[in-house]
């Protein structure tokens, strides 16, 4: 069959429908992975408490998280699958990624156990659990990373921001436990907890900036809750207390308590922005389909109803006809009679809509790839001096304010230049 312009233009809408089916399979896959996210922070909230206690609290209610998590799991293990049989769906990354969450789960009933007999302490047990939501993090930013159309991309991208930024609020809650539960203040733990709270404004602004209206509203609504107004308090307490001073054990309840009211409405919003893109998804494939109605129909009148442009051949040898307009491919008002004026002016409309979906999607993309700049940078910071990861990220804020440059820009230099941290731990140093 020989190739046409119209043959090509339905193949490329099919793809398009191809496409965005894959996207919302995608899109219910990070839903799922937004869930395993949710029971495991709050698994390891009771969890945490159960340690730091001897035993004395959440007992009861960590038995019942586990069973949640444990039904969430299987539910994810079905979707890997389904993300193994359809190998469009996702780039080879994707399934290392989807190998090294699965060993993480695989790890849990053992990490369990050792909770269960006090074999593990409450920091090391807070952080496997989160090394376990870390990769299932990476997953959702992997698919954020890899969509393909803008608008998709766009709520990808506010997705993976509002779940990072829940994690951050999951792992305070977890810190703070850890020092109320103890009744004593540890530098180490308040320091995290400060980290955290700077790194949940980082996340949620970028939210912010990617997200509808509706989010956007259902997000201020959550600062206007009492539990905020709590939590503000007992932040305070905790940031404020001397090294080794004692504090109020007694607060953890009310900690715990204010700390998961905020983590569930949150979760709403979570299921919300899930829900959202599904119905996006929906939607674009059913405007998809209507344009490859309407190209069929296209096609038929072509078949039917010979171009007028054919007419031109009559005037290649007039000499009223300019030589430059003869065979030229330009719509223009002598084409608007006939059908091939569509196939014409379709082409035009998908070149433009390309160009701005590229640069929405270029926009979205952007947002990515300067997380992972700023991520690559406090690793290698970290690496080199052997600072913990919130005093990385200062030192790349205060670089960023002293030279009056966006901190991305400090930590791409950081990057580009391995000696911008000498080997004896001083800023600008090098060795010979």
């Amino acid at each position: 069959m020989k190739l046409s312009v119209p043959d090509i233009l339905l193949a490329a809408k099919q793809n398009e429908i191809d496409e965005l089916r894959r996207l919302t399979s995608r899109a219910r896959f990070v839903g799922l992975l937004g869930h395993m996210i949710h029971v495991l922070q709050a698994e390891r909230g009771a969890s945490s408490i159960y340690l730091a206690s001897a035993g004395k609290r959440f007992e009861a209610n960590r038995r019942h998280l586990i069973a949640e998590s444990e039904a969430v799991e299987s539910l994810l293990r079905a979707s890997f699958q389904e993300q193994l049989d359809t190998p469009q769906n996702g780039p080879a990354r994707q399934y290392s990624l989807m190998a090294w969450v699965l060993l993480g789960l695989e790890s849990l009933p053992e990490l369990r156990k050792r909770i269960a007999e006090f074999s593990i302490d409450a920091e090391a047990a807070v952080t496997e659990i989160s090394r376990i939501v870390a990769g299932l993090s990476a997953l959702i930013f992997e698919v954020a990373d890899s969509a393909l159309n803008p608008a998709i991309s766009r709520s990808l991208v506010a997705l993976f921001n509002f779940v990072q930024g829940k994690e951050q609020t999951g792992q305070e809650r977890a810190v703070g436990a850890l020092i109320l539960a103890a009744g004593l203040c540890e530098r180490k733990y308040q320091q995290r907890l400060l980290h955290l709270i700077e790194a949940q404004e980082r996340s949620f602004q970028v939210f912010s900036e990617f997200a509808g209206d509706a989010a956007r509203a259902q997000w201020q609504a959550i600062q206007e809750t009492p539990e905020i107004i709590r939590i503000e308090r007992l932040r305070r307490i905790l940031a404020s207390a001397q090294d080794g001073a004692s504090i109020d054990a007694n607060l953890i309840n009310e900690w715990f308590d204010c700390c998961s009211e905020r983590l569930e409405r949150m979760w709403k919003i979570q299921c919300s922005l899930v829900d959202g893109l599904l119905e996006h998804c929906n939607v674009l494939i059913a405007e998809a389909e209507r344009d490859l109605h309407d190209s069929e129909g296209l096609l038929k009148g072509l078949m039917a109803h010979p171009p007028a442009s054919a007419g031109q051949v009559e005037r290649l040898f007039d000499p009223a006809s300019p030589a430059s307009r003869e065979g030229a491919f330009m719509p223009g008002a002598h084409l608007g009679s006939h059908p091939g004026q569509a196939v014409i002016d379709m082409l035009q409309a998908q070149s433009d809509r390309l160009a701005r979906m590229e640069n929405e999607l270029e926009t979205a993309r952007r947002s990515l790839n300067e997380r992972k700049l700023i991520e690559r940078a406090k690793g290698l910071l970290m690496a080199r001096m052997g600072i913990a990861e919130e005093a990385a990220y200062r030192m790349l804020r205060q670089t960023a304010m002293d030279q009056n440059r966006r901190i991305v820009d400090v930590a791409e230099a950081a990057l580009a230049l391995p000696a911008f941290i000498g080997g004896d731990g001083r800023r600008g140093s090098s060795r010979p």
